[in-house]
């Protein structure tokens, strides 16, 4: 098996220890359990090498290997994501597994937050589309409706997500493969939603 472990990660750096105030670490304690519990999941998958996909450069990057590899030693490959469409991600995600090395243990982290719109407070603002769009994904993830997710932006286009692309990334990997989400975490206490989910990953029959 080439994929041994696959994850949804946030990436907001108030994550980090140096960043976060003692204030915003207890409102985002759910988020923190949640990347600790996917943390051993990862150390039990012992990956050779990981690929990130991220909207930012670096942001999503920095977040989740601080809480997953720890002192790692293998490669890490980073995928940018950019402006297309989420289905052209599904797609490049299906290209990208049919060229892995299947003789190493690969670990896939897709970073991203949902809505940035959750709250009046938050960084932009409140809108409707916020909440429904952060509902709906968590559905549809844990329905494993691959469609729905892809069509999101266009149902919820002013929700103000950054991760879908990433995410559309991810699913166009597992798509080769037979998998079952857990989500171990999501909140919004900040006016942005954050989710943790991990994924079973079993060999085609």
């Amino acid at each position: 098996m080439s994929i041994v472990f696959a994850s949804i990660c946030p990436h907001p750096p108030v994550l980090l220890p140096k960043i976060g105030s003692i204030e915003d670490k207890e409102k985002v304690k759910k988020t923190l359990a949640g990347l600790h519990d996917l943390a051993e999941e990862f150390k039990k998958a012992k990956p050779d090498s990981i690929i990130i996909s991220s909207p930012h450069q670096d942001w999503g990057f920095n977040v989740p290997l601080y809480f997953l590899a720890g002192d790692f030693k293998g490669d890490v490959k980073s995928y940018l994501t950019g402006l297309e469409e989420p289905s052209s991600y599904f797609e490049k995600g299906k290209k990208t597994y049919k060229g892995l090395d299947k003789s190493k243990r690969w670990a896939i982290i897709a970073s991203g937050d949902l809505s940035h719109c959750l709250r009046e407070d938050g960084p932009y603002g409140f809108h409707p589309d916020g909440p429904k769009f952060d509902q709906k994904l968590n559905e549809a993830l844990k329905e494993k409706d691959v469609e729905a997710i892809l069509e999101l932006n266009k149902s919820f286009p002013e929700a103000g997500e950054c991760g879908l692309r990433s995410f559309s990334f991810l699913l166009g990997i597992l798509s080769e493969l037979r998998w079952q989400p857990e989500v171990l975490s999501y909140q919004g206490p900040l006016g942005v939603g954050y989710l943790v989910a991990n994924f079973k990953i079993f060999p085609k029959k």
